[in-house]
């Protein structure tokens, strides 16, 4: 078994998009090392079953319905939280994703494309897909932020992505959402660096999600050609799990091993990033 984080039992983490698959492993992990989660999430019944699992399990967790979008519903969700709590440590951006709207046809211009083209891309669908991975970053953290610098030691964790460094074909929109974060995560860690808040962000690599599993896997299980080109470019040749996320979460969110990082960037992406193609 993996050693207790002693540095981070009695913590308190709030996670944004906590329902999801992957921001779900990272709650259920920090409560296994002594952190109570609150788990922020638009729909409150997927919040809720992440709780019931950690609850089941012995641990501390509530769930809040929020709507990372809305000042109102976050400074909600954080009275919420200091009433049941008392404090914030620890505050995971995990909210984001992308949209129909947001994601082309063909991977190339085809002037005579039968599937929507860059040229029938909606400008609402765009817009929606950055303020939710950007802006539904910006507002929790300035939202909690000022809870987080009154703890011992204060961290960030952004969720980045692969299409930060360089963009996938087919989602523009989420592609240069994402690269935002990279900067962003930069821009905040320089600013509170010396008011003891690190920043940092985790990109995680091809994991297949609620969100993407239609693009990755046919109706039988089996790889998609998009998937295909992600494995010709991943050196280890496999999806990643969720739980190969956590001991960069750990390392990231306990002092006692990265005092001295932040404004970082964490590729855990199976050699995607280093692959050159040849």
């Amino acid at each position: 078994m993996i050693p207790i984080h002693e540095n981070i039992d009695g913590r308190v983490a709030v996670i944004t998009g906590g329902g999801g698959v992957l921001c779900s492993r990272m709650a259920v992990e920090l409560v296994r090392h002594g952190v109570k989660v609150a788990i922020l999430n638009r729909t409150a019944a997927k919040g809720q079953k992440v709780v019931d699992e950690i609850t089941s399990k012995g641990g501390v967790a509530i769930a809040i319905e929020t709507d990372v979008l809305d000042r109102e519903s976050l400074v909600r969700a954080k009275k919420a939280i200091l009433e049941q709590f008392g404090r914030v440590d620890i505050l995971i951006n995990g909210a984001g994703g992308n949209h129909s709207d947001a994601i082309t046809g063909p991977e190339k211009y085809e002037e005579d494309a039968t599937s929507k083209s860059f040229f029938d891309l909606d400008e609402s669908g765009f817009s929606d897909v950055f303020s939710l991975n950007f802006t539904g970053t910006f507002l929790p953290s300035q939202v909690f932020g000022k809870d987080l610098l009154k703890a011992e030691s204060p961290t960030i964790i952004n969720i980045s992505s692969m299409s930060a460094y360089a963009p996938l074909t087919k989602i523009p929109a989420y592609s240069a959402a994402k690269a935002s974060i990279n900067n962003f995560t930069m821009w905040m860690a320089v600013h509170f660096a010396e008011a003891g808040l690190r920043v940092n962000s985790i990109a995680p690599g091809f994991f297949v999600t609620e969100q993407n599993k239609d693009l990755l896997l046919d109706e039988n299980g089996n790889y998609t050609a998009r998937s295909k080109k992600i494995m010709a470019a991943t050196p280890m040749k496999k999806f990643g799990k969720p739980e190969e996320l956590l001991g960069a979460l750990l390392f990231l969110v306990d002092e006692s091993y990265s005092s001295f990082v932040t404004g970082t960037t964490m590729a855990v992406d199976g050699g995607f990033m280093a692959y050159s193609g040849v």
